[in-house]
């Protein structure tokens, strides 16, 4: 805790800011003053990101929390005010995502994804809310395009980020007559080498492919570094919500006037991806998936995004028997 002859710095709590785009939102806090307490799911897979960020000034304290679980809310916020004794800025950002066709689901796919990014949604904000309000404090929602229209091969993704949004939009309504603002932030496709920590399932080289590509093209993807800044200035600025990327603005809108020509749309593309494999095995890590070699020189923006942005150093975790951490450089990955 500060003390009393100190300046007061604003605190930021931020999950899921470990690695990618969780960790970029935690830097540009603090490059605007801010004290962080970090949160995601490995204690060591946080240390980087730590290190990084007390280099540029920020005291910073990290918990090793799911925030999928009940008990991680009330935690994390306790440790706010044990830390710090206030709490200005709450980003929820932690996520998961699997990739797979519908048929090679499980039904705990769908439970994982809701208790991130739903309740690891929900449950940090309604905990938050009296802490903020003593500081007129902000919420930061991130969901995602996958929350105003559907994507094919990510259902459980786009169940949860759409459930997401109506909760940080609701809450938007509300939270104001508490002094609190809350920012819906909806990114689309963005450069943090977060593909490779994807989670797969049936055609799991055929899904990468696809995923990793999208990631990758210039035109469609948005470089993670500017989604950062624009989030936390449209956060602290009270912004209601921020659509990130074009082609995310132009779907949304055109989802929202024309849902059966989008959803015929969607349901063609879909019909190019990988099918299913009927396997319903557990999803693994993206990584272990090898890319062919030509696409691999495709997606050069993913892997180097990868590297800067601390998803080798926090790699998804172990979702299968015999899967193990990717080695940066690996051959065919």
């Amino acid at each position: 805790m500060a003390t009393p002859d100190a300046p007061v710095r604003p605190v930021a709590l931020v999950t899921g800011a470990s690695r990618g785009l969780g960790y970029l939102i935690a830097r540009e806090l603090a490059d605007q003053g801010h004290d962080l307490l970090l949160c995601a799911r490995d204690a060591e897979g946080l240390q980087p990101a730590r290190a990084d960020l007390e280099a540029r000034g920020a005291r910073v304290v990290t918990v090793a929390a799911d925030v999928g679980r009940p008990e991680a809310a009330r935690e994390l916020v306790g440790t706010a005010e044990r830390e710090f004794g206030r709490l200005d800025v709450l980003v929820a950002n932690a996520g998961i995502i699997q990739v797979g066709p519908q048929a090679d689901l499980r039904e705990e796919d769908y439970e994982q994804a809701m208790d991130v990014m739903f309740w690891g949604l929900a449950r940090p904000a309604l905990e938050a809310l009296p802490v903020l309000a003593r500081t007129h404090g902000r919420i930061l929602a991130v969901t995602s395009i996958g929350g105003k229209l559907p994507a094919p091969h990510l259902l459980p993704y786009g169940a949860a980020k759409h459930a997401a949004v109506g909760f940080a939009e609701g809450l938007r309504l509300e939270a104001g007559r508490q002094g609190v603002s809350v920012t819906v932030g909806v990114p689309g496709l963005m450069r943090t080498g977060s593909s490779r920590n994807a989670l797969v399932t049936g055609k799991a080289q055929a899904e990468r492919s696809w995923f990793t590509v999208g990631a990758s093209l210039p035109l469609v993807s948005m470089d993670a570094e500017r989604a950062a800044r624009r989030l936390v200035r449209a956060t602290l600025r009270g912004t209601p919500e921020i659509i990130l990327t074009p082609l995310a603005n132009i779907g949304s809108r055109v989802h929202a006037l024309a849902p059966s020509t989008t959803l015929r749309l969607l349901t063609a593309v879909e019909r190019l991806l990988p099918g299913p494999t009927g396997t319903g095995g557990p999803p693994r890590p993206a990584y272990t998936a090898p890319l062919p070699g030509w696409l691999r020189r495709l997606t050069g923006l993913d892997k180097a995004a990868a590297e800067r942005w601390h998803e080798h150093t926090d790699p998804a975790p172990d979702r299968g028997p015999g899967v193990g951490p990717e080695q940066p450089g690996t051959p065919g990955r």
